[in-house]
Order: C-alpha cells, then structure tokens, then sequence
C-alpha cells in the first residue's frame, strides 16, 4: 500500500513502515528470533556438548 504526501495525495513507491526504522516484517522477525533464543537447550544436545567438551582434555 502506497503512503500520503502532505496533501494527502498518494505517493506511489514508498512503502509503509511499523516503526521509524524498518519495513513491516522487521518486526516479525524480531518477534521469531526472540522466542527461539528463548528456548530451551535440548538435553540431548547438552550431552553431545558435555562430550566434546570432555575430549578436548
């Protein structure tokens, strides 16, 4: 959807933006990226970095 100028005439080319600082989706990546930093560590993979940590020594 194209924005407004001034007078209220449609501008054609710029897009919309959420935020003062990027396009819509900016957001919404933001959003995924937090919940999955999140997330727990599987077990599994706590185990397989226990093991590689025990054979560096």
């Amino acid at each position: 959807m194209a924005g407004a100028d001034r007078t209220g005439k449609p501008v054609k080319g710029k897009k919309q933006h959420t935020r003062k600082h990027g396009p819509e989706w900016a957001s919404g990546l933001k959003q995924l990226y937090d919940s999955v930093i999140e997330e727990p560590i599987p077990d599994a993979f706590k185990d397989l970095l226990a093991r590689l940590d025990d054979g560096k020594r």
